[in-house]
């Protein structure tokens, strides 16, 4: 595999852990919270940042179902799920290479295989900003987008400073 590719998948990987890490220390309350003018809370847009629809998209291997968690310990069981979703996606860019074809809304909908891969790791960085964003906005500062950067996770596998 190309190793940028493999190290963006890794990245992403990582960064979604410490999102679920931070969420679940939450009470439930906090994890119901919004941004301002938006109905989407953090737990929501956890529960969508989960990635088994890119992944069954790519391998084939089934859309898992996931639900909202409303407390830390369903929190800590999506994490499960996610983390699972992150290391199918990093076996799928294996193979970056050739079209899916999939249904929707009963039509027939041709994505290109690197296109899928891309938008998987986009949309895992989009709602880690958006849920920084929830909590910063209601006063809190529950993630460090510091933190999870590139530069963070060089330092963190060793390759950094």
């Amino acid at each position: 595999m190309n190793p940028l590719v493999d190290r963006m998948f890794r990245h992403m990987a990582w960064a979604n852990n410490y999102v679920f890490d931070r969420l679940a220390e939450l009470s439930d309350d906090q994890l119901r919270l919004c941004a301002p003018n938006d109905d989407w809370t953090a737990a929501e847009i956890l529960e969508h940042l989960t990635a088994a629809r890119y992944a069954d998209l790519l391998d084939g291997l089934g859309d898992v179902e996931t639900t909202v968690p409303t407390n830390s310990s369903q929190v800590k069981q999506l994490k499960e799920l996610s983390t699972g979703f992150d290391a199918r996606l990093r076996t799928a860019a294996h193979e970056v290479n050739g079209f899916v074809e999939f249904q929707r809304d009963d039509r027939t909908i041709r994505r290109s295989r690197q296109t899928i891969l891309a938008q998987a790791i986009h949309h895992a960085d989009e709602h880690r900003v958006q849920i920084a964003g929830i909590y910063a906005s209601n006063g809190l500062k529950i993630i460090d987008l510091d933190e999870i950067d590139l530069w963070a996770f060089a330092n963190h596998e060793g390759l950094g400073d």
